[in-house]
């Protein structure tokens, strides 16, 4: 009997490295076996859930984007209520600090990618938190086209002044999940974000977007 839960171990060890090689997904390491295991196995035993429209036809997928999009809309929705009689305009305004803040200066360019915005978007949030005197921008020692945006005493002035609600808002986006909730759906959207960030970083033309992107999807 011992001898063959070693085989099955082993065996389930194979299906991991086979796993492994063909998506890249994992660590090549026991912390990429267990995520492995708890992904693909400990959800064996549940039902599958229900939505609304799947009796006529709709799809998990369609169902994932929508739900995405309306979380979208609950957090900033929550975000406007915490940024209420403050200087700060919308959620962005916040999430172009915090990075700031945490990371230090950059270029304009790195800190719209690291964002996700497209330049325009991207240049406007800017200029509104370089006016209102949040961050300050100076030009690169080796590059003169190139300006480096840092957050100003003032700016962390506000964001701390601020954090308090922002917090709260982001404690309420997770609703009533619990701590083993929070950390499968973290690495649930974290394998989102492997998938899709490589995608973004490659800048493709929006006319190729979509046939590129399911090149790598299939």
């Amino acid at each position: 009997m011992k001898y063959k839960i070693i085989k099955d171990i082993i065996d389930l060890v194979d299906e991991f490295e086979l796993a492994q090689n063909n998506s890249n997904s994992y660590q090549n390491n026991v912390n990429g076996f267990k995520q492995w295991v708890v992904e693909n196995f400990s959800g064996q035993e549940k039902e599958e859930p229900n939505w609304e429209g799947k009796e006529n036809g709709r799809s998990a997928e369609s169902v994932i984007n929508t739900q995405i999009v309306h979380m979208n809309r609950y957090a900033k929705s929550y975000t406007k209520s915490a940024l209420l009689n403050s200087d700060f305009a919308t959620q962005e305004d916040i999430i172009y600090l915090i990075n700031l803040d945490a990371f230090g200066e950059m270029t304009k360019t790195e800190l719209i990618r690291k964002n996700v915005h497209e330049k325009p978007v991207g240049i406007q949030i800017i200029n509104r938190l370089i006016k209102i005197g949040f961050v300050e921008q100076t030009d690169s020692l080796t590059d003169k086209r190139s300006k480096y945006i840092s957050i100003t005493n003032k700016g962390k002035i506000a964001l701390k002044n601020q954090m308090e609600k922002i917090r709260q808002a982001s404690a309420i986006v997770t609703g009533d999940l619990s701590y083993n909730e929070k950390m499968e759906l973290i690495r649930i959207l974290n394998k989102l974000e492997q998938f899709h960030n490589p995608i973004y970083e490659r800048n493709i033309a929006t006319e190729n977007l979509l046939q590129e992107a399911m090149k790598l999807k299939n």
